[in-house]
This record gives C-alpha cells, sequence and structure tokens, in this order.
C-alpha cells in the first residue's frame, strides 16, 4: 500500500512520528511537508527528537493569509499526488496544511484519511474548526481519538468510515516517556522547582490579534504568585512588539522549545494555561492540572472531569481557575490505551483501495 502523508505543524509531526513508524514497517509511505511551521524551533528540532523520517517533498510554503497559503499548498501537494498516483492520502488534524490535503486528494477523487477525525469547538469564527468539518467532509476514513468525536460525526450525518482508534499523540507521548522519564533536575536551566512554577502557551489567533486580549492574558499570567514560564510563539512575540506589550517579572520568556523539552515542564508544572488543543492534552495525560485560555475546547472531555477550565482572556477568571485545588479522584482513560497507530493502521489495510 502506498500512502501520501500531508504534515505542516508542530502538532502533526508529534503525531506522524507515532503512525509513521508503523506504517513504514509495512507499507510505503511518502511524507510532504507544506513548510507551514518553518522556523526551526517548530519543525526541524521535531523531526529530529522525534525521529521522523525526512520530508520526500517540502514544498516550503511559509506564513501568508489563510487563502494564499492553502492556494499554494494545493498547486504544490496535487502535483505530489499526480507524479506519486498513491492509493490514498492522510492528513492530520486542523490546520491549514489539513485542509489542504483534503481537498488537493478530494479533487482528484483520491481516497482520504483524517487522522483525529470528529473533533468540534462548534466556534466557525476559528480558522480550525473550519478545516475540521470540511476535512471530514472530504474524507471516507475518519479515525477518532475519543467517543465524543464518533458522536459528533453521526450528529452531522456522518456514519461511515467511522473508526474510534485513540489519540496517537497519546502513542508519542507513552514512548518518549519509556525511553527515559523527564529528568526534573534539568528544571534549574529554567531556574524553577517541581510544582513550584506555571507553564503558558499562547499562539491562536483569536488570542494574538487581538491586543486587549493578549494584555488580558499576560495581566493574568502576572498576577499568579509563582514563576510563569512562556515559550513564546514567533507570532505571538511579534504582536507582542507590535503592541507594545511587556510581561511582568514573574514571566521569562523563552524562544521556542522542542518536544521533549514541552514534555518536562508540563510534566512538572503545577499547572498548565494554554491556548493549544496539543497542550491541553498533554496536561491532561500528565495529571496536571490545566487552564485553557479560550472560550471552547475540541476536548470538552478534560474540562468535564475537572481537569481543564475554561477562563478565555478574563483575568480574575484565569487567575481562579490557576488557583484551583487539584481535582479528586483517578483521571478516566479518555483517548485509548497508546496503541492508537497500530489501530489505524489495521484500518488501512482493512480498507486498501488497491485491493478490491
Amino acid at each position: 500500500m502506498k500512502i501520501v502523508s500531508i504534515v505542516g505543524a508542530r502538532p502533526q509531526f508529534i503525531k506522524a512520528a507515532a503512525l509513521s513508524r508503523v506504517l513504514r514497517a509495512r507499507h510505503d509511505e511518502i511524507l510532504v511537508h507544506t513548510g507551514q511551521h518553518y522556523d526551526p524551533q517548530l519543525s526541524d528540532v521535531f523531526f529530529a527528537e522525534l525521529d521522523i523520517p525526512l520530508p520526500d517533498y517540502h514544498l516550503g510554503v511559509g506564513s501568508d493569509t489563510h487563502a494564499r497559503q492553502v492556494a499554494r499548498m494545493l498547486e504544490g501537494i496535487e502535483e505530489v499526488l499526480l507524479k506519486e498516483r498513491p492509493g490514498r492520502a492522510l492528513v492530520y488534524g486542523d490546520t491549514n496544511s489539513t485542509l489542504a490535503g483534503a481537498l488537493a486528494a478530494a479533487k482528484l477523487g483520491l481516497p482520504l484519511a483524517h487522522v483525529e477525525a470528529g473533533l468540534r469547538s462548534f466556534d466557525r469564527t476559528m480558522p480550525e474548526e473550519l478545516n475540521r468539518v470540511l476535512t471530514d467532509h472530504c474524507a471516507d476514513l475518519l479515525l477518532c481519538p475519543s467517543a465524543l468525536a464518533v458522536s459528533n460525526l453521526a450528529r452531522e450525518g456522518i456514519r461511515d468510515g467511522v473508526h474510534l482508534v485513540g489519540d496517537v499523540m497519546y502513542d508519542s507521548l507513552l514512548r518518549q516517556m519509556q525511553t527515559g522519564s523527564p529528568n526534573e533536575t534539568r528544571l534549574t536551566q529554567w531556574d524553577v522547582s517541581p510544582r513550584g512554577y506555571a507553564l503558558a502557551t499562547v499562539h491562536r489567533a483569536a488570542n494574538t490579534d487581538h491586543a486587549a486580549r493578549l494584555s488580558s492574558v499576560l495581566q493574568a499570567l502576572g498576577a499568579l504568585s509563582e514563576p510563569v514560564v512562556f515559550p513564546v510563539h514567533p507570532r505571538t512575540r511579534k504582536a507582542m512588539l507590535d503592541a507594545g506589550l511587556a510581561p511582568s517579572a514573574n514571566v521569562r520568556l523563552l524562544d521556542p522549545l522542542g518536544y521533549r523539552d514541552m514534555l518536562l515542564l508540563e510534566s512538572h508544572a503545577r499547572c498548565v494555561l494554554t491556548d493549544s488543543g496539543g497542550v491541553q492534552k498533554e496536561a491532561f495525560f500528565f495529571g496536571v492540572p490545566c487552564v485553557t485560555l479560550r472560550d471552547e475546547t475540541e476536548w470538552p472531555e478534560t474540562v468535564e472531569c475537572g481537569w481543564n477550565v475554561l477562563a478565555g482572556s478574563d483575568v480574575d477568571r484565569i487567575v481562579a481557575a490557576a488557583s484551583r485545588p487539584l481535582p479528586q479522584g483517578e483521571r478516566p482513560l479518555l483517548f485509548g490505551d497508546g496503541h492508537a497507530a497500530e489501530k489505524i493502521v489495521e484500518v488501512l489495510e482493512s480498507d486498501d483501495p488497491s485491493h478490491g
């Protein structure tokens, strides 16, 4: 079986690391990197740390408006699909790379698998939500990380080709932990101690493109009584500079970090504050309370069980959520058993279009 897999952003590299390892042991995978994340700290470092095979094609699209970025990706991906003639295309998540891969495959009548299908925030103002919905309606195989994702698809009338497989990000995290738990002594490089700091990430347009919201988030971080380690996305750093925003003394700005360093900081933080879907899940996996700097989430299961709180950009809500006690009881097993990649490959093999 020959599959073209399309990636372009940090969360997709993490997911591809888990799936490509299993897929390439049995099949022919062609990896396309759109170049959506082009900063070496958001791209190259993940390929190196996660032992992801180097891309067979690098489109080098870079940053632009949504329309121009997707258009350039569409053109490049279509050329690859026409050249390689795979039996199937495969996309991950909810980025512009996801949508471009889905549209290119659909226009060519090529079977499409969507890893992390069925997620919904129910906020159509989010570019990611539009990408998710459109990709799911282009795909013939919908590979869901949770039971709720399956239910979301059913509500939209999508029932054929839907498979509950679990979360490949959980696969990647478990593999990293099996190769050696994050060494807490390394926290000294950031001058923090276990459970003695908060970790923050902010990158979504809803926060970075609105100076008032970004200012409120920074004000809330400054109101916390502990150090806040804040790896800053290039988009966020530019937005802060453009708006003349500077953090309080307890907020320590870092350059973007690699996967292992992020896992280290997540696993030993007292709490995590983020607008990232992936970081929300990783905090949950580690049993670290999360504050989501948005008004909605595509992972509502983490909210329902108390490990995640939606706080938006309201200073008081953020501070209160970050100061709450640990949830009681054991965390439920929401996202599979760490073998999502194997299950996905089994689904792909059972639905191989080249065999009937």
